[in-house]
């Protein structure tokens, strides 16, 4: 192993480290998403690295898109949970009208620094309690790794709260990390899904279309689930995006 990969990976394990500090302040302080804030505060000062920024849109997402061919046509989007905007970006390029939010003010501040230019929507918001008007209100919802990251306590209402967010003919595409056989379901940050909690997207007259465990190298025996739901049309709801 070469010098700079025994930093690289240095630096990945005090990120780690760090986030789970973060975490274990968040969680005594009955804050579920609490050391989100400080550390995209503290990432915006270098002091800190989010340990999931990869600089680019998720690979799963671009695999999901290349084989559906998602319909845009100016149709509405939203990201959960966006982050620096990597995905948000992707989204808005397939033509989507795209709303994308975090609950850290300080990463929607730098997600609309890294793209000063983008007409993406950028806003503050927290899934636990979203905006009633986003209630059934777009074709295409986003959700890559944000409800993983919240504690088990919270995770049937981060969830629901992702589905509710589709339109009538609409579409859910959920990417997270898979429930190991050897994993402690106790230990987190991130909380990996099994497949029922992956299977529980499908409410609120949300259909699964398919559910899929993807082998990862990053996470050795275990893998990450890319999940497709869609709400069935009715009236003259939107035409959702196939």
């Amino acid at each position: 192993m070469s010098s700079r990969d025994r930093a690289d990976e240095q630096d990945q394990a005090d990120a780690d480290a760090h986030t789970q500090r973060l975490a274990s302040a968040s969680l005594a302080a009955n804050d579920p998403a609490g050391r989100f804030e400080p550390l995209y505060a503290a990432a915006r000062l270098g002091a800190a690295v989010v340990p999931w920024d990869r600089g680019e849109p998720h690979r799963l997402l671009v695999q999901w898109v290349q084989a559906r061919a998602p319909k845009a046509d100016g149709r509405r989007a939203l990201v959960v949970g966006c982050g620096l905007g990597d995905d948000a970006e992707y989204v808005f390029r397939l033509g989507f009208e795209t709303v994308a939010f975090d609950v850290a003010d300080s990463a929607v501040y730098a997600a609309r620094q890294r793209f000063p230019a983008s007409r993406v929507d950028y806003l503050s918001a927290d899934l636990l309690s979203p905006p009633h008007s986003w209630r059934h209100a777009f074709d295409l919802v986003v959700e890559i790794l944000t409800v993983q990251s919240l504690p088990r306590t919270v995770r049937q209402r981060a969830t629901a709260n992702v589905g509710l967010q589709v339109a009538a003919g609409g579409t859910l595409v959920v990417v997270a990390s898979a429930l190991a056989d050897h994993d402690d379901p106790r230990h987190g940050p991130p909380w990996p899904l099994t497949r029922a909690e992956i299977e529980a997207f499908a409410s609120d007259g949300l259909e699964p279309v398919s559910v899929e465990d993807v082998h990862t190298v990053d996470r050795p025996g275990a893998g990450r689930w890319l999940a497709e739901f869609r709400r069935p049309q009715s009236g003259n709801s939107p035409q959702g995006v196939h």
